[in-house]
């Protein structure tokens, strides 16, 4: 069975799981996961964790993410980007200085009201289903702390054909930060509304566009990166086999390595498990993983 990460380059008009299914057939396996949706409408890194891959997405999907976003002002829709319902629509010219002052305002952390058409739980329906049956009323939309960590303008604004302003900027951004939803709130502070009209994800943690495929039924099934390139910031040790009979028996350990979690293998190199800290007993680990093979 196939066993890896894959770094997919997301084309625009695709959703998320449409990337998982071509896998699924690709790789002969329904054991994928991903480390964080991307819009329809946005384009660009979608890491895939295959086989015994999905048993790190927990440690890939809280790395920090990079974007290129383009934002048109002055329009407002219900799903926040440019595919949705338009609800207000007015003509309003922003000077470049005050967008790029406004960009640079949301350096930091705050609190961040979730799209309305999200997958987020509430009460145990997600967002999304409440809009789709027209269940909204008395509906409160939760805030989540995020951290935009850099943003920048990155060209002039320009005006479309209709004379409506548009923007183009970059943002690096922590876990959980909406997109759609940093560009309302920069239309709010601008006095008006904005919407996204365009995404490209361009890295997550260490993964770029230009390591990224595109998948295809019709080309050959791309080559994975094994569990512990991704993880190759963890300390690895090499063990014995009567410590591995240990490991696969999710026994505790004495720490033996100095990163926040350890990578266990046995002498024919294969991976076993990946240690973290015992709460419990000092200078004891315990499994956060272990591999079957």
């Amino acid at each position: 069975m196939a066993d890896g990460i894959l770094v997919v380059n997301k084309p625009s008009g695709m959703t998320s799981r449409d990337i998982v299914n071509q896998a699924n057939k690709i790789f002969a396996t329904k054991k994928i996961g991903h480390t964080g949706t991307l819009d329809p409408l946005a384009s660009g890194i979608l890491v895939l964790g295959i086989g015994n891959g999905t048993k790190i997405i927990d440690l890939l999907t809280n790395q920090e993410k990079e974007y290129i976003a383009e934002a048109v002002i002055g329009v407002l829709t219900d799903t926040l980007d440019i595919t949705g319902n338009i609800l207000r629509k007015e003509k309003k010219q922003i000077p470049t200085k005050q967008i790029e002052e406004t960009l640079h305002s949301f350096l930091g952390e705050y609190d961040q009201e979730v799209p309305l058409y999200s997958a987020i739980h509430v009460q145990g329906k997600r967002l999304y289903e409440y809009a789709r049956n027209q269940e909204t009323q008395n509906l409160i939309l939760p805030k989540r702390r995020v951290n935009i960590l850099a943003i920048k303008l990155l060209e002039e604004p320009h005006f479309d054909q209709e004379g409506q302003e548009h923007f183009k900027f970059s943002v690096k951004v922590s876990k959980g930060t909406y997109i759609r939803s940093l560009i309302r709130d920069i239309g709010l502070k601008l006095g008006t509304d904005c919407t996204m009209t365009n995404l490209i994800r361009t890295k997550q943690g260490g993964f770029t566009l230009a390591q990224a495929v595109i998948l295809s039924l019709d080309t050959p099934k791309p080559k994975l990166l094994k569990i512990e390139e991704v993880l190759d910031e963890y300390d690895r040790i090499v063990v014995e086999d009567d410590m591995r009979e240990k490991i696969l028996n999710g026994c505790l350990l004495d720490k033996m390595y100095q990163t926040k979690y350890g990578l266990f293998f046995d002498r024919n190199n294969q991976l076993l498990a990946i240690y973290q800290d015992y709460p419990k007993i000092k200078g004891k680990v315990k499994p956060y993983r272990v591999f079957n093979h």
